[in-house]
C-alpha cells in the first residue's frame, strides 16, 4: 500500500511523463520542429546560468573537501562497500553508454570547427575530456553530501531530494513544495536517462547491424532496449549488493581490459603522445574553457557542447547523488568528494585518451574517416566502423557491443534503484526499496528513450536534457545552502 506522499510522487511523476511523451508520439515531426526551436531559445536565454552554476558548484565542492567539514563521516561503522566496488558502482552509474559514444567520436564533431577560433584540426580539438572532468563530476557531489548527511548522520529514513533541502525549506519540505522538488527530480532523471539510452541504443543497434547484416529500423531499437531492460531489471530486482554491485564490478573489469587491449594493439605511441599533450593543454586552458561564453562570436560551440553537457550533469546529478549517498555509508565527506572527482574524472579521461585518440589516428592516417560518416548523418554507424579496424574485426565489435550493453545495464539498474528509493515512503540504510517498485521503474525507463528515438535527432535529445535541468538549478542552490546550514549546526552541538 502506497502512503499519501508516496502516491503523490509516484503518480505525479507518471502524469508528467505521459504529458511530455504522448504529444511527441502523436505529432512526431511537429514535435521535432517545436523542440528544436525551444532548445535554441533555452540555450540563448538561460545558457549562461548553466555555466555560472558549473563554476559555483565546482568551487563550493572543492572548498567543502578541504575545509574542516571534510572530516565529518556519513554514518558510523565500517564502509558499506569496499573501495573497488564503491568506485565501480559510482563510475558505472555516472557515465552510462555516453562515455563509449562520445569518447569515440566527440572529437569528430569539432575537429574541423574547434573552439576559440583556432585552426581546424588543432590540438584543442580533443576538448571532450574537459566536459567529462571534475567540473561535471562536481555536480554529483552536492546531492550526494546533502542527501548522505541527512540519511546517514541524521538518520532520516527517506532517500528524497526534498529531505536534503529541509534545512532551508523547513516544514515545507514535507508539503507541496517538497513533493514538487521530488517530482522535478524524477522527471529530470527520466529525461537524462532517456538521453543516455537514446544515444546508446543506436550505437548498439549499429553494432548489431554490422555483425549480422540486419536492417536498421525502429523495431531493432525496440528489441535492443527491451533486451537491455531485461538485464537491468534482473540486476535491480536482486538488489544493491547481489545485483548492482556484481554487475558494476564485472563491467569495470571488462571495460578496462578492453581499453588495455586497444592501447596495446593500437597506435600505442600516438595514444601516449596525444594523451599527454591533451591533458597538458586541458590543464593550461581549464579556466578559459570553464568560463568561455563566446560573447563576440556565434559559432554555437558553447551552446551545442558545454551548455549541453552542464545541463546533462545537472539533470542526472540528483540521481547519482542519491545513489552515491546510499553506497557511501561510513565514508567522510572528503572521501566522498575526492573519490567521486578522482575515480570519475580519471576514468573518463582514460576512455577519451584511448578510444578517442585511437579513432583520431584512424582519421589522420586515412584508414577510417569518422568525420565523413558523421557528415552523412550516421554517427552511430561510425562506432562499429572504428572498432572493426582493431585486430579481431567483427569479434572485437561483438565484445564492444557486449560492453555497451553492460554499461547501459549498470547505469539503468542504478537509475531504477534511485527512482524506487525516492518513491518509497520509508527506506532504512540497510534496506532496499520494494522489489515491485524497482521493477516498475526499470520498465518505465524504456518509454522515454523510445520516444526520443522515434521523434529523432540529437537536437531532440539535447532539448530533453536542457529543459529537465532548468528547474533543478534552484534545487541545487537549496541543497548547497542546506549543506552549509546542517554542517554549521553540527559544529554548535
Amino acid at each position: 500500500m502506497l502512503e499519501r506522499t508516496e502516491k503523490t510522487i509516484f503518480y505525479g511523476s507518471l502524469a508528467a511523463l505521459f504529458l511530455l511523451v504522448a504529444p511527441m508520439l502523436v505529432y512526431s515531426q511537429e514535435s521535432h520542429d517545436i523542440l528544436l526551436q525551444l532548445k535554441i531559445s533555452i540555450e540563448n536565454n538561460f545558457g549562461s546560468i548553466y555555466q555560472y552554476l558549473t563554476v559555483i558548484v565546482m568551487v563550493f565542492i572543492l572548498w567543502l573537501a578541504i575545509s574542516r567539514y571534510g572530516d565529518i563521516r556519513l554514518g558510523k561503522g565500517p564502509y558499506h562497500f569496499n573501495t573497488f566496488s564503491w568506485a565501480s558502482m559510482l563510475f558505472c552509474a555516472g557515465v552510462a553508454t555516453g562515455i563509449l559514444y562520445w569518447g569515440l567520436i566527440e572529437w569528430a564533431y569539432y575537429i574541423d570547427m574547434p573552439p576559440f577560433g583556432l585552426e581546424p584540426r588543432s590540438d584543442l580539438a580533443t576538448y571532450g575530456m574537459f566536459h567529462w572532468g571534475i567540473a561535471g563530476w562536481a555536480f554529483y557531489c552536492i546531492p550526494a553530501i546533502a542527501m548522505g548527511y541527512v540519511y546517514h548522520v541524521k538518520k532520516v529514513p527517506f532517500l528524497r531530494i526534498s529531505k536534503a533541502c529541509k534545512a532551508i525549506l523547513g516544514h515545507h519540505a514535507d508539503g507541496i513544495p517538497g513533493q514538487v522538488i521530488d517530482i522535478l527530480f524524477m522527471v529530470g532523471l527520466l529525461f537524462s536517462s532517456g538521453t543516455s539510452m537514446g544515444l546508446g541504443t543506436p550505437m548498439i543497434s549499429a553494432s548489431i547491424q554490422s555483425l549480422f547484416g540486419v536492417t536498421e529500423s525502429f523495431t531493432l531499437h525496440v528489441i535492443v532496449i527491451l533486451f537491455c531492460a531485461t538485464i537491468f531489471s534482473v540486476s535491480v530486482y536482486l538488489g544493491l549488493n547481489k545485483g548492482i554491485r556484481r554487475l558494476s564490478n564485472f563491467n569495470t573489469v571488462f571495460a578496462f581490459i578492453f581499453l588495455a587491449f586497444i592501447f596495446i594493439v593500437g597506435p600505442t605511441v600516438f595514444i601516449l603522445k596525444m594523451s599527454l599533450n591533451s591533458i597538458g593543454l586541458m590543464t593550461q586552458e581549464f579556466v578559459r574553457m570553464l568560463t568561455w561564453t563566446e560573447p563576440l562570436t556565434d559559432t554555437r560551440f558553447v551552446e551545442d557542447w558545454s551548455i549541453f553537457y552542464w545541463s546533462w550533469w545537472i539533470a542526472v546529478g540528483p540521481f547519482n547523488g542519491i545513489f552515491i549517498s546510499k553506497i557511501s555509508g561510513g565514508r567522510s565527506i572528503r572521501q566522498v568528494i575526492s573519490g567521486t572527482l578522482f575515480f570519475g574524472s580519471v576514468g573518463c579521461t582514460m576512455f577519451y585518451c584511448v578510444l578517442g585518440n585511437y579513432a583520431l589516428d584512424l582519421e589522420l592516417s586515412g584508414i577510417y574517416l569518422t568525420t565523413d560518416t558523421i557528415g552523412l548523418g550516421k554517427a552511430a554507424h561510425a562506432i562499429p566502423g572504428i572498432i572493426s579496424n582493431l585486430p579481431g574485426g567483427q569479434v572485437t565489435v561483438f565484445l564492444f557491443c557486449l560492453m555497451s550493453i553492460t554499461f547501459m545495464a549498470t547505469t539503468f539498474d542504478s537509475t531504477s534503484y534511485a527512482l524506487a528509493s525516492c518513491a518509497t515512503d520509508r527506506l532504512e540504510a540497510q534496506d532496499d526499496p520494494p522489489s515491485w517498485q524497482r521493477l516498475f521503474w526499470a520498465v518505465t525507463l524504456v518509454v522515454l528513450p523510445l520516444s526520443l528515438i522515434y521523434v529523432g535527432g540529437l537536437d531532440t535529445i539535447k532539448f530533453a536534457v536542457l529543459s529537465s535541468a532548468l528547474p533543478l538549478i534552484i534545487v541545487y542552490i537549496l541543497m548547497g545552502l542546506s549543506i552549509v546550514y546542517n554542517l554549521r549546526k553540527e559544529e554548535q552541538v
